[in-house]
């Protein structure tokens, strides 16, 4: 995750350049139906030092696109995330039915890369259907502030599940957090947390991690085909953004941008 009031100017600025009339068709659903080329897999780089989330920066975001040949999406592409969700828009979608997902209990470590910390799985720790097609739990990790928007609003934190199918394409469920109670699941991460805080480890083994704790409560969602928020911002992601929003404390907020050493953003409600 990225903890830096440039992560927020880079997050709106990539949504006012790639949002304009494309947002109606997306939120359309008719995505789905889109026939995405087998390519590469979707994959985030792992180097934070080949980008920055500064904006004006030589490798800031409006020259992702430019830093590397297979980033060039990130300057053209036409269905780049994040996204501001509308309820006006997403009303016109026809029903999609119940979430199908399950996971299980899996071995997991926590990676501090630098941009930010992901829970890496390293057994099956379950997956989501779609279209018939499985998509297995690989990852997740947090942003804040949030990356996605609904109705405008920005909120305090999103957490990213990442799922992978066979064919090594992408479909990510998006949970957003406000300021209130202390989330569980970041609860029973809290020593690991504060070790990478304050040791600088980049990698805890952290036993078993249930994904079930990190998905919570929730049913109704959005869904659109967008793209990775980082480089090199691959396109034809299935996103899944929960709209039942969660809470999280200040304080489990600040460890998180602790542990990744990051710059504390001023946090708003």
């Amino acid at each position: 995750f990225a903890g830096t009031q440039q992560k927020t100017q880079r997050s709106s600025m990539r949504s006012a350049r790639h949002l304009h009339d494309a947002v109606s068709a997306l939120l359309l659903f008719l995505l789905l139906s889109a026939v995405v080329p087998a390519a590469r897999a979707q994959q985030e780089t792992d180097d934070e030092s080949e980008f920055s989330y500064v904006c004006g920066a030589e490798n800031g975001p409006e020259n992702w696109g430019k830093i590397k040949e297979e980033w060039a999406t990130c300057g053209t592409g036409l269905m780049q995330s994040p996204i501001d969700l509308s309820d006006r828009l997403a009303s016109q979608a026809p029903h999609l039915g119940y979430l199908n997902h399950s996971y299980r209990p899996a071995e997991a470590s926590m990676v501090n890369r630098g941009h930010d910390i992901t829970v890496m799985f390293h057994g099956d720790a379950g997956s989501m259907w779609i279209n018939g097609t499985a998509y297995h739990l690989r990852q997740l990790h947090w942003h804040t502030p949030s990356e996605h928007r609904v109705n405008g609003r920005r909120y305090n934190m999103e957490l990213h599940m990442v799922h992978l199918s066979a064919e090594n394409k992408a479909a990510v469920i998006g949970l957003l957090y406000k300021i209130g109670r202390p989330n569980h699941f970041l609860h029973e991460l809290e020593s690991y947390l504060e070790r990478m805080a304050n040791t600088n480890e980049k990698e805890e083994n952290v036993g078993v991690v249930d994904p079930w704790v990190a998905r919570g409560h929730g049913e109704a969602y959005y869904r659109y085909m967008g793209s990775l928020t980082t480089p090199g911002c691959d396109e034809g992601v299935i996103w899944t953004v929960i709209k039942r929003v969660a809470t999280v404390s200040s304080e489990q907020l600040k460890l998180l941008t602790d542990a990744v050493h990051d710059v504390i953003i001023k946090l708003f409600s």
